[in-house]
C-alpha cells in the first residue's frame, strides 16, 4: 500500500494546481524516496496496476453504468446506439478485469525474469530524472514502434488467420462477440489479448531500455487513449482522437475487415482504412484552424511588404537621379 501511495506519476497527475517548480521538487523528492526504499520490480508492477485502475477500470465502469442507467441519452452519443449494449455486462466486467490483471502480471513477470537473467533492470530506475528531450524522443519511438507492431499483429495474427488460425478464432469470438463498450480495451480471450497488448510495448522496451518514468508516461497516455477510443462514444474530444474512436468503432462493426492500426497511419499506407482515414483527420484539423486562410494572409502580407519595399526603393532612386538639362 505504501508503494501505491508514493507513486509520483500519480501525484503529478492528481495535483496540477501546484506551481511548476514546487511540483517538480515534490515529484523528485517522492520519486527518490520511492527508488531508495523499494525494489524496481515492485515500483514497476504497482505503477502499472494503479495507472490502469485509475485511468481504465474506474472510467470504464462509469461509462458502462451511464450506458445502462440512461440508455436513451447514451444511445444518442454512441456509434451503435442504445440498442447495442452488452448482453452479459457482469461477465464482461469479470473478463476485462481479469485480462487487465493478467497483462500487468505477465509484464511484471517478464521484467523480473529479465532482471534475473541479465542482472540489469529492463527499465532504467534511478533517482536521476530523465531529461525532457530524452523523454520526448523515447516516447515518440515507443509510439512509432507500437503503431507498426500493433498493425501487423492485429491484421495478420488476429484477423487474416493464415498464420495462426487459433488466435484469429479466439479473438473474433471474444472481442467481436459483443458491441463496442467501455470495457472493450481488455474484452478479449486472454491469449490473443496478451500478445496484442504486450508485444508492441515490450519488444521496443527490450531494445530501447527507457527510463521507467518515460515508460510509465507512455503507459499513461496509451491507457487514456485506449479507454476513450474503445468507449463507443462519438463525442470523444479532439479531431485526431475522435477519428481514432470512429475507426475503432468501424473495425468492430465490420468484424475486423479494416482499421487495424492504433492511429490509422499504416491503414492509410496499406489501403486498409474504412471510412475517413488519418489524412482526412489531418485535413479536418487544418480546416478547423483555418490554416489555408492564415497561410494566404501571411503570403499576401509578405507580398505587400515586398511591394512596399520595391516602391520605396524606386522613389529613393528617382530622388537621387539628377535632372537632365
Amino acid at each position: 500500500m505504501d508503494v501505491l501511495l508514493s507513486i509520483p506519476l500519480i501525484s503529478a497527475v492528481l495535483t496540477p494546481s501546484l506551481s511548476t517548480s514546487v511540483n517538480i521538487l515534490f515529484f523528485y523528492a517522492t520519486w527518490s524516496a520511492l527508488v531508495l526504499s523499494h525494489k524496481p520490480e515492485a515500483i514497476h508492477a504497482t505503477s502499472l496496476l494503479v495507472l490502469r485502475v485509475i485511468f481504465w477500470l474506474a472510467p470504464s465502469l462509469l461509462f458502462l453504468a451511464f450506458d445502462f442507467g440512461i440508455p436513451s441519452v447514451a444511445g444518442s452519443i454512441k456509434f451503435d446506439g442504445a440498442k447495442r449494449l452488452p448482453r452479459r455486462p457482469l461477465k464482461l466486467i469479470g473478463l476485462a478485469t481479469f485480462n487487465m490483471l493478467l497483462v500487468v502480471a505477465v509484464e511484471a513477470g517478464v521484467s523480473w525474469l529479465y532482471t534475473l537473467a541479465t542482472g540489469n533492470t529492463l527499465y532504467k530506475v534511478s533517482t536521476t530524472l530523465p531529461l525532457p528531450w530524452q523523454m520526448f524522443k523515447q516516447t515518440a519511438i515507443l509510439f512509432t514502434a507500437r503503431e507498426m507492431l500493433t498493425y501487423y499483429i492485429h491484421r495478420y495474427l488476429l484477423h487474416e488467420g493464415a498464420l495462426v488460425p487459433l488466435l484469429t478464432r479466439l479473438h473474433t469470438s471474444y472481442s467481436h462477440g459483443e458491441p463496442v463498450c467501455a470495457l472493450q480495451l481488455y474484452a478479449d480471450h486472454p491469449l490473443p489479448l496478451v500478445i496484442y497488448h504486450l508485444v508492441p510495448v515490450l519488444l521496443p522496451a527490450f531494445l530501447l531500455h527507457p527510463h521507467l518514468l518515460t515508460y510509465l508516461a507512455f503507459t499513461l497516455l496509451t491507457t487514456i487513449e485506449g479507454t476513450l477510443v474503445t468507449s463507443g462514444y462519438s463525442i470523444v474530444p479532439g479531431i485526431f482522437l475522435g477519428g481514432i474512436a470512429r475507426r475503432t468503432a468501424r473495425h468492430y462493426a465490420s468484424r475486423g475487415t479494416a482499421n487495424y492500426g492504433a492511429w490509422g497511419i499504416l491503414d492509410w499506407a496499406h489501403g486498409t482504412s474504412k471510412g475517413k482515414d488519418v489524412m482526412d483527420d489531418a485535413q479536418d484539423e487544418a480546416d478547423k484552424h483555418n490554416l489555408k486562410e492564415r497561410s494566404s494572409a501571411k503570403l499576401n502580407d509578405g507580398a505587400g511588404m515586398v511591394q512596399d519595399g520595391v516602391d520605396t526603393l524606386r522613389r529613393s532612386t528617382r530622388k537621387r537621379t539628377p535632372k537632365k538639362n
